[in-house]
């Protein structure tokens, strides 16, 4: 079976590190796009970064400069790691591989999804 399980989320101080953690199942994550997806209490789900098949990256304007995506396909493994975090990036994450690995990651669907890790960013 395929899955994605996500680790890593708990509680973080404003300005502090979390590295959250995807790992694969079943399944091999080098020619898949994977996507780290964020829902707020009362918000919509929002896409926050990506990376494709080729390393190339996508990052929602509100964690430039403070996330980071990588893949160590090794490990068969994403990673993100989130610095200088925020109360506004408390949320539930959520990996999501999709199958066009090769395209514009931030476009793409996504066919299989984690079941989420709760990050909380106290001020």
């Amino acid at each position: 079976q395929v899955h994605l399980v996500e680790s890593g989320g708990g509680l973080a101080q404003s300005g502090g590190p979390l590295r959250l953690s995807c790992a694969a199942s079943g399944f091999s994550l080098d020619y898949y796009a994977i996507a780290w997806f964020r829902q707020a209490p009362g918000k919509e789900r929002e896409i926050v970064s990506c990376i494709n098949s080729a390393d190339a990256t996508y990052y929602v304007d509100s964690v430039k400069g403070r996330f980071a995506i990588s893949r160590a396909n090794a490990e068969n493994t994403v990673y993100l790691q989130m610095d200088s975090l925020k109360p506004e990036d408390t949320a539930v994450y959520y990996c999501a591989a999709g199958e066009r690995g090769g395209s514009a990651c931030e476009w793409i669907p996504y066919e299989t999804w984690g079941q989420g890790t709760r990050v909380t960013v106290s001020a």
